[in-house]
């Protein structure tokens, strides 16, 4: 075979495999889309996810009291030049003003996010299940002591 075959055989390769890109991490966080329910001895908490464009995910905590919703944290999920964002506004806490944990651990069914600056938690997490379970779980310290409190979650729809 000549040379020059090779060569541009060689490069045709190169570029293409340039040209196939893994799916971002947007794109495989989408699992969490639809609402989700945490039951608790005070009653059920909400999480409900949609999606916002290519590279964003939004959503909420609520709660159901006396039939009216009462939020309790208003979520972003933002992918940013390949880094994912987990930014939560919650109510009550940090003047109303958003706080960003930065994805350091992601795969197909862990996503962890961390932002050691923060006062509590300093670690969030949601590890999926199955297609319709997963344990969401805070961590950090508090008091001095190192905290981890997780909550599971059933999907109610997509």
């Amino acid at each position: 075979m000549r040379v020059d075959i090779v060569f541009g055989i060689v490069c045709s390769m190169l570029i293409s495999g340039w040209t196939i890109q893994k799916p971002s991490k947007i794109k495989e966080a989408e699992w969490l889309i639809g609402t989700w329910e945490n039951k608790t001895k005070r009653g059920s908490i909400y999480e409900s996810w949609e999606k916002r464009g290519i590279d964003e995910l939004v959503g909420k905590s609520f709660m159901l009291e006396e039939g009216d919703t009462i939020i309790l944290e208003t979520i972003r999920l933002v992918e940013v030049k390949k880094d994912l964002f987990f930014i939560a506004t919650v109510r009550d806490q940090n003047d109303q003003k958003p706080v960003r944990f930065r994805a350091v651990s992601f795969s197909a069914t862990v996503m962890k996010f961390e932002n050691k600056e923060h006062d509590f938690p300093q670690a969030i997490e949601y590890q999926k299940i199955h297609a319709d379970s997963l344990v969401a779980a805070i961590s950090g310290i508090k008091d001095g002591q190192m905290r981890r409190l997780q909550f599971p979650m059933k999907r109610l729809k997509k």
